[in-house]
């Protein structure tokens, strides 16, 4: 989506519905929103095309399905090996997310694991990678603000952001 226009507010609002009701059929939001069924779904497609729409696994509790513990660990690579080490993080099913960064760590992790041991072996699994010069690992103890972006589509649907 980099380079476009940043949505509407009526896009900004019929995300917010899907936020609210992620299985919410067509008709339903168009009702909702006050907008005919076909400008709903025009505007869906129109996102999916413009990749606004991402998985919904995101909103899958990992503990459902055995993996109870979540750690970051943060990695320092060989700069030019850094595609082949987000391709070996790729296969590690236990990596959830994997983002690069500027700064001294160059690449955090997002893990989960069943227990302290699953938690070393991946740990471990990372550090091994071809091109990975070391890591640190942090243990996610509490979830102090989870991924959210409804404050900034109210902002963009012209509502206030609080309500959080």
């Amino acid at each position: 989506m980099t380079g476009e226009e940043p949505l509407d507010g009526v896009d900004a609002r019929l995300l917010l519905a899907l936020a609210d009701e992620p299985r919410a059929p067509v008709m339903a939001l168009a009702q909702r929103l006050g907008l005919s069924r076909n400008t709903v779904q025009a505007r869906l497609s129109k996102l999916d095309r413009r990749g606004v729409l991402h998985s919904f696994e995101r909103r899958i509790d990992p503990a459902a399905l055995g993996y109870p513990m979540s750690a970051v660990i943060t990695t320092r690579v060989t700069q030019r090996r850094l595609e082949e080490v987000a391709d070996v993080l790729r296969q590690i099913p236990e990596v959830v997310e994997v983002d690069g960064l500027s700064g001294e760590t160059d690449v955090l992790v997002r893990v989960v694991a069943v227990d302290a041991d699953d938690l070393y072996r991946i740990a471990g699994q990372v550090l091994a990678s071809p091109g990975v010069e070391r890591t640190s690992t942090a243990l996610v103890m509490q979830k102090l603000v989870g991924h959210r972006l409804a404050p900034l589509l109210r902002r963009a649907a012209g509502e206030s952001p609080e309500g959080v």
